[in-house]
């Protein structure tokens, strides 16, 4: 029998489901699910995108594991806003945010959920996040801020929420209007900034997740799209005050004309010192 959230043992994870929009990538999506190491039954929804063949849902232990098919091919931002109204009419809490290809840190999702119980105001709640390249091997940690002050301060000058690693409030998310495809590959950085104007978002300092680096991601293949995206909201919510969303803009319309690759150089070579093995 499930237990009342307020009454749930430290471990229990019963309001809480991943949710992992897919297209194609069968065994990615194997490979990710099969990271999750947690104490308690870990719940997990599957957006499939429209698929071909459709994405089936591993057998894997300690998982429970429902598989939620998109009639076309829609787009991440359209998966994940079903997913989130799926999840709430089947009374989850918090959606555990995660990307085919990546993989979760053991432990992950109860200390997440023990943050955010602690802390009501936090709707959005990440960590630290290791980038991989596809065959594992590190190559730069992501180490944003913890505090909501700062990550409200520096939400447009740098990517403070890996959107992989969050733990979502699934009310909140649909308080502000769940996601949306305004901005096209930019759907995470709309989200977290209309939460922020109600809500606190955070980060918890430690590793969280394995982020693989994917050639063929949506960072790279849309990449102009993303970045024509973040320049919309960056204006949309701009604050003549803060000097770090100058900044911001500043360095946006430098990713615009400079190279992908030429970026994930420079992005390296700043980064790499700080990897962790």
């Amino acid at each position: 029998m499930t237990l009342p959230f307020a009454d749930a043992p430290p471990h229990c994870l019963d309001d809480v489901a991943v949710l992992m929009p897919a297209y194609n990538g069968q065994a990615d999506v194997d490979l990710t699910l099969a990271s999750f190491s947690e104490r308690a039954l870990v719940h997990v929804l599957i957006v499939d995108d429209g698929s071909t063949p459709p994405i089936v849902a591993p057998a894997l232990p300690n998982l429970q594991i429902e598989v939620l098919r998109m009639p076309v091919n829609g787009g991440i931002e359209r998966a994940l806003e079903a997913g989130i109204d799926a999840l709430a009419q089947r009374g989850f809490r918090h959606a555990a945010r995660i990307d085919a290809g990546d993989r979760s840190v053991p432990q992950r999702l109860a200390k997440q959920r023990a943050y955010m119980e602690a802390h009501p105001q936090v709707a959005g709640l990440g960590m630290w996040t290791q980038v991989v390249t596809r065959a594992g091997e590190p190559l730069f940690m992501l180490s944003p801020p913890a505090e909501a002050a700062q990550i409200r301060r520096l939400r447009f000058f740098r990517s403070c929420l890996a959107h992989p690693s969050m733990m979502l409030r699934i009310d909140a998310v649909r308080a502000v209007g769940n996601y949306r495809a305004k901005y096209r590959s930019a759907e995470d950085l709309d989200l977290f900034v209309r939460l922020m104007e109600r809500y606190d978002c955070a980060n918890l300092p430690e590793l969280g997740l394995y982020y693989e680096l994917n050639e063929g991601g949506i960072s790279a293949t849309k990449r102009r799209r993303q970045v024509l995206s973040t320049l919309r909201l960056q204006l949309r919510y701009f604050n003549v005050a803060n000097p770090y969303d100058w900044l911001g803009l500043a360095k946006n319309l430098l990713h615009l004309v400079t190279p992908y690759r030429a970026l994930q150089r420079v992005k390296r070579g700043l980064l790499l010192p700080r990897a962790s093995h």
